[in-house]
């Protein structure tokens, strides 16, 4: 499994832009793969900073192309 800084290395080089890891975390989530409760993180429920909807492909392909999902 890829590192956060790995597929946030991968996501800038490609796409040119900048996730941060919160947003990893979130999508992790939607995709059902496991994520680690953060330290920091105030409620298992809710996200102060969810990713945004227009930059959740980005994560998502970043995942594939580390062989965390299928494509």
């Amino acid at each position: 499994m890829a590192t956060y800084q790995e597929i946030r290395r991968w996501i800038r080089t490609k796409y040119g832009f900048s996730v941060e890891t919160c947003w990893i975390a979130h999508v992790k989530e939607i995709c059902r793969l496991p994520v680690r409760p953060a330290s920091n993180r105030e409620s298992l429920k809710s996200r102060k900073k969810p990713c945004p909807e227009d930059k959740r492909g980005a994560p998502e392909e970043a995942f594939k192309h580390f062989g965390m999902l299928r494509k």
